[in-house]
């Protein structure tokens, strides 16, 4: 719950505070709303919710995420969309500074922390974020660069109902937003591991009983002593890191750990469902 309300201050603060007064829109559903919301008062004169509009708005994509990601993490994410609208019509709206650069940076920040920390807790914020999920879930690819995608017809929009420049400072806030979410979220970020150590058997063992992930044994020796070693290579997540280098040392006290970069990974490559399947039949067999 700590999360969701986060969330819904940081959003609320990004969008009444930054975004919308600069006349910059936010990604996805946010987006379109701000978008209903002007139109509405320059076309109609009416004066409508930007808040229950996000929340009309993101019914349909609630729908598609009960089938295609299950009812956990959508009851979460209904919460977080909940809370978020709901900060947004509480909160008045207001400007710290009339540099459009830094509203649109600043805006995007604030919006991307609260978007990084829920998808890294297992739920979203609604709107692209569940496209995005889905489709990353799919292709193994980043949940940022599927929002960059997914949100180029919002700065089409933004030229459209407010002027070119809008739009360019558009993009500036949902790249910024995407690449806080990218720092944050790093479930879908590969690293390249390769393991030094004299006790392989130990060390593989290890890493197995904390991660379901393939490894490859390589025999190496070393230059400078010229004695015998073995090198692993291992495919993981950023986000499990943490947990292959604790399972290392573990092991091996004096194991070598390199780590690099992972642009793409052809074959099979465990899910996070299947992550979460392993580790519950291991602690089952414990």
């Amino acid at each position: 719950m700590g999360t969701i309300f986060f969330t819904g201050v940081t959003g609320a603060i990004g969008m009444n505070f930054f975004l919308t007064p600069a006349n910059i829109l936010s990604a996805g559903m946010n987006g379109l709303s701000q978008i209903t919301v002007e139109l509405a008062q320059s076309q109609l004169n009416l004066s409508l919710s930007m808040g229950a509009l996000i929340f009309l708005y993101n019914i349909p994509i609630f729908i598609l995420g009960f089938i295609k990601l299950g009812k956990d993490a959508m009851i979460f994410s209904f919460m977080n969309v909940f809370v978020s609208s709901l900060m947004i019509i509480i909160l008045p709206e207001g400007q710290f500074t009339d540099n459009i650069l830094l509203n649109a940076i600043v805006g995007g920040v604030l919006i991307g922390t609260g978007v990084g920390l829920s998808l890294k807790m297992g739920f979203t914020t609604g709107g692209m974020d569940v496209l995005s999920l889905i489709f990353s879930k799919m292709t193994g690819k980043t949940v940022g660069s599927y929002m960059m995608a997914l949100n180029g017809l919002i700065v089409l929009m933004a030229a459209t109902v407010f002027s070119v420049e809008s739009a360019l400072y558009t993009v500036i806030s949902i790249y910024t937003m995407s690449r806080v979410i990218d720092t944050i979220h790093t479930n879908h970020q590969k690293i390249t591991a390769l393991i030094i150590t004299t006790k392989p058997a130990e060390v593989g063992e290890s890493i197995s009983k904390s991660l379901y992930r393939g490894m490859t044994v390589l025999p190496s020796v070393g230059a400078y002593s010229g004695l015998p070693s073995s090198t692993i290579m291992i495919v993981v997540t950023r986000y499990e890191l943490y947990d292959l280098e604790q399972a290392a040392i573990e092991a091996d006290e004096k194991v070598f750990i390199n780590v690099l970069p992972t642009h793409s990974v052809t074959g099979h490559f465990a899910s996070d469902d299947e992550q979460r399947s392993f580790k519950v039949k291991s602690r089952m067999t414990l």
